[in-house]
């Protein structure tokens, strides 16, 4: 079963997971129903995973040609493409499944539409295409805190929306700095990522765009809340640290690659400690 996991890709479900807890929390005002939550966090991972595993099946030709990608189960004859398929097909269905029986239509249907629009949207339609493919692919993966509010409430409010802007605008600084470490890899595939299409200015000047549009919209999801002081110094704290891990993607060829990395890792920090956040701000 270890190759059909590895088709997953749950080291990146993680983070989507990250941010539906939050969502559930949210939307229930507190503690989410129990059932409610292990059904969305079950079926979300599925949903999620079985995008990933199409995703591998439709990349099968760049992925040999990647170092980072070049591992996978089915550039390594471990699962053929077949099988992969199948294995996407099954476990879309059996994600589909439990949102319909347990949650709503409307979380059911938000999920069809992220499997939908990372495989055709992004895989198929925007990756190979512009640079701009991880800004709109993005989208894909902000929909789970869509599902998470609606699998709790039917419906989508405006706090739900804020959190989905807010993780769009998270999306491209965090990817494109790691495209960044493997421009050479994306180059050598063909796939037109901003960081090898674009002079490293442009680069740095599209992910600080973009982080200001983030932090405007952590303070309307704060807003949207309507929390305490203290949540609003906690995220200004998260914010000011981002930036400054910005302020050192300068320099050389080097030394800008070593700031993006902790570009990288400091996004994951940020998403991860902004939703444990929010979290707390239902309590306090």
């Amino acid at each position: 079963m270890r190759p059909y996991v590895a088709l997953m890709k749950l080291r990146v479900v993680e983070l989507l997971l990250v941010t539906t807890v939050p969502a559930l929390f949210l939307a229930s005002n507190g503690f989410p129903n129990l059932v409610i939550a292990i059904v969305t966090l079950v079926g979300g991972t599925l949903a999620a995973g079985a995008a990933n595993a199409f995703n591998m099946v439709i990349e099968s030709d760049i992925d040999q040609m990647m170092g980072r990608t070049s591992k996978r189960p089915i550039v390594n004859n471990q699962v053929s493409e077949r099988s992969a398929l199948i294995f996407a097909f099954v476990i879309s269905l059996i994600s589909l499944t439990i949102f319909w029986i347990w949650t709503n239509p409307l979380a059911t249907g938000l999920t069809i539409s992220a499997i939908a629009f990372y495989v055709f949207g992004y895989t198929v339609g925007l990756k190979r295409r512009t640079s701009q493919n991880i800004v709109w692919g993005g989208i894909a993966g902000c929909i789970p805190v869509l599902i998470g509010w609606a699998a709790v409430t039917g419906t989508l409010s405006a706090t739900a929306w804020w959190f989905f802007l807010l993780i769009f605008f998270w999306t491209p600084p965090h990817f494109w700095a790691l495209a960044i470490k493997y421009k050479d890899d994306y180059q050598r595939a063909g796939v037109p990522m901003l960081p090898v299409v674009a002079p490293m200015k442009t680069v740095v000047k599209q992910m600080w765009f973009h982080t200001i549009a983030m932090v405007i919209t952590s303070y309307g999801l704060l807003y949207s809340i309507d929390v305490e002081i203290w949540a609003y110094l906690g995220v200004s704290t998260l914010n000011v640290i981002f930036a400054l891990q910005l302020l050192k993607m300068k320099g050389s060829d080097q030394v800008l690659e070593k700031g993006a990395l902790k570009v990288f890792h400091g996004s994951i920090t940020y998403l991860t400690l902004f939703s444990a956040l929010l979290v707390l701000a239902v309590f306090i």
